[in-house]
């Protein structure tokens, strides 16, 4: 797991060298254990005269040798500054799978033609080793580096398809005059990137790296930052940072660096595909299947050179994770956050899951670990969160932050419940509200009701006021539309609006927590884990029927809105969902887990802002003069913020969103 970094020059303007390693320094978060740097001249502007520096480590920057053709050694930056290099690579490393300096990065094969630089984890690295040791490749570490270059030099850009596991990168292939960037299919680990006017294209883990460089002018996506504000999320590829793409899930950008002008244009190579299968097994042999699945997903992913720990929120997701852990490793570590009640009143009184996590905790043996959050560790946190996390994503996600923290005193790499949700319909009164439609277009108009998380159409225009004339022209509808252009359209059943919901969450609302948890973790150089999103786990689990699934999918569909009793059954949260996965982690797990409610991990902040916290967010929001105001109205967010304050309307996810984007601008403003 590892932070990266890299530019290249398109057009004829060489890249600046000067702050090549501070952009490096800038993520060393993500990886303390070692830095690496590789600069090069790709052919593009001098096709006759190849030079190489060859890649560096931290220690030895000051110490540079070029390489092919031999000439004379220079001394740190006048030797970056001697040459029109038009490639750079950089690498921080947290170092998991072969801990020697053997796993250094940017890595090359032998004849010293194919570069990478790449952060994740390949699961199956030991089968398509053992695969390509069969072709007659030799291997000279234990990393799963070596061997993704080697796939890379077999069976070229296809090779991702044979990754199982969560990765992003940067190839750069001189013989072929390729260079790639690629993303995992679901997009556990993030890559960013930006084309400067002259030519030059960035990417990075961290947009933060990105902005160091000194060509990057910084300014504010004005139509991403009212996506936020419908959504609570991104569904687009933009970012608040005008200029600046999140590369997608499942997709990858090939650029021929033989062209005078290469296009920097990303190509799908993966999508989620929900859909029936026409001829269904008995349920028996689906659960049975699933908990094979499901086992063997969690031992892929403890495979490691450094302890492996696992959050344990009380849940059945990461129980059972935690069930199937335990049994490999003795006395596996184990961590939960949970609240304090005091001042806390209505739903927000079963937050707390420390109990039953320490239940299981009891039931598997684990050496367990726990933290408790009081109203003020918010406001605590808020500047160095906001900072880690660089723009405001999905959820009230600072929990998430000291869970990374706590469990980053004791481990490198932790297991995460996240994906079952998504994978095995967790969230039963999103989809029931959404089965029964006149057509497709009817659907969208439904679901993009129910998804408008934090602010009305009706008070859009007044609230962007400010920036109105930027992006009066976006109709946040038409993004949430495109968001199915991926998924088939075949809609005759209510099984089909189920699954089209399925998808739709698994692009957006899991895609805004992956992100969430990469930068969270990895701020403490901390290594998640999510091993529901095993591919053989995920396309088993994309063919299931839906009536697997959720139980009451019958009885909804006869349901009127108006009928309350029926309503607040089927339309509230409840236990229908999930359940084939409910029976298959029957084994692991007491009754009193697999058949209880969905709980999310959230913390108390309703009551919070409107007790405790009261004082914090009237300074932030009413009375301090935010940078926040030169995007929105003063009195329309007031507006919002006291209608909480008062009780008046829960608007907990606006008043925290408010707070992390108040707190963005402080930072990167």
């Amino acid at each position: 797991m590892c932070g990266i970094v890299g530019l290249i020059a398109l057009g004829k303007q060489p890249i600046l060298t000067t702050s090549l390693k501070e952009m490096c320094d800038v993520i060393s978060h993500r990886g303390p254990d070692d830095a690496g740097y590789f600069v090069a001249q790709t052919g593009r502007q001098h096709p006759r005269k190849l030079s190489y520096v060859q890649n560096f480590t931290d220690q030895k920057f000051h110490h540079i040798t070029p390489m092919i053709p031999a000439i004379d050694t220079h001394h740190g930056q006048q030797a970056l500054n001697a040459h029109r290099w038009d490639l750079f690579l950089g690498h921080r490393r947290l170092a998991i799978l072969d801990i020697t300096s053997a796993g250094h990065q940017p890595m090359s094969n032998l004849p010293r033609d194919v570069w990478l630089a790449y952060n994740g984890e390949i699961y199956n690295f030991k089968e398509i080793r053992a695969q390509l040791a069969k072709l007659g490749y030799e291997f000279s570490t234990e990393t799963d580096t070596e061997v993704l270059l080697a796939a890379y030099q077999e069976w070229g850009i296809e090779c991702i398809h044979q990754f199982n596991g969560m990765f992003a990168g940067a190839i750069w292939d001189k013989k072929q005059q390729r260079f790639y960037l690629i993303r995992d299919r679901y997009g556990i680990k993030p890559l960013y990137y930006t084309v400067l006017k002259n030519g030059t294209l960035l990417f990075a883990s961290e947009v933060k790296a990105i902005l160091k460089y000194p060509e990057f002018k910084m300014s504010v996506d004005c139509e991403a930052l009212l996506e936020y504000f419908t959504f609570q999320n991104i569904f687009t590829d933009k970012t608040l940072y005008e200029g600046v793409s999140i590369l997608p899930a499942g997709h990858f950008i090939e650029l021929d660096l033989q062209l005078e002008t290469p296009k920097v244009e990303p190509k799908q190579y993966w999508d989620f595909n929900f859909h029936e299968l026409e001829s269904v097994k008995d349920e028996r042999e689906y659960a049975e299947e699933l908990r094979r699945l499901f086992e063997q997903a969690v031992e892929r992913q403890l495979v490691s050179d450094v302890e492996v720990g696992n959050y344990l929120s009380g849940g059945m997701d990461s129980g059972s994770i935690a069930a199937v852990a335990a049994s490999k490793i003795p006395y596996l570590k184990t961590f939960t956050v949970g609240f304090d009640l005091n001042n806390v009143s209505g739903l927000e009184l079963s937050f707390d899951e420390r109990a039953r996590a320490e239940q299981l905790s009891y039931l598997y043996k684990t050496e367990h670990y726990e933290m408790v959050l009081k109203s003020g560790d918010m406001e605590r946190c808020l500047p160095n969160f906001s900072w880690h996390l660089e723009e405001p994503r999905v959820g009230q996600s600072y929990p998430n932050y000291y869970a990374a923290k706590l469990a980053s005193r004791f481990v490198k790499v932790v297991l995460s419940g996240a994906g079952g949700d998504e994978l095995f319909g967790g969230y039963p009164w999103r989809y029931y509200r959404a089965v029964v439609n006149d057509d497709v277009e009817n659907y969208v108009d439904k679901y993009y009701v129910f998804w408008q998380r934090l602010v009305d159409n009706k008070h859009i225009q007044r609230m962007f006021s400010p920036i109105w004339g930027k992006v009066s022209h976006v109709w946040t509808r038409d993004i949430f539309r495109n968001v199915f252009r991926g998924h088939h359209e075949r809609i005759a059943t209510p099984e089909d609006y189920v699954n089209h919901s399925l998808y739709f969450e698994a692009k957006t609302f899991l895609h805004g927590l992956l992100v969430v948890e990469d930068k969270l973790s990895m701020a403490h150089s901390l290594e998640t884990r999510v091993p529901f999103l095993d591919n053989d786990l995920v396309d088993f689990a994309m063919k299931m029927p839906v009536n697997l699934k959720l139980g009451n999918l019958k009885e909804v569909v006869r349901v009127n809105e108006n009928e309350t009793d029926k309503y607040k059954k089927y339309f509230q949260k409840n236990s229908d969902g999930k359940l084939i996965l409910r029976q298959a982690l029957s084994r692991y797990m007491p009754e009193s887990f697999t058949k209880a409610s969905k709980q999310g991990f959230s913390s108390p902040d309703n009551s919070w802002f409107k007790g405790e916290s009261i004082d914090f967010v009237r300074r932030e929001l009413l009375l301090r003069d935010s940078l926040v105001y030169e995007f929105m109205d003063r009195t329309v967010v007031r507006g919002l913020v006291n209608e909480h304050l008062s009780g008046k309307n829960n608007r907990r996810l606006f008043v925290w969103s408010m707070l992390n984007f108040s707190a963005w601008c402080e930072h990167f403003l």
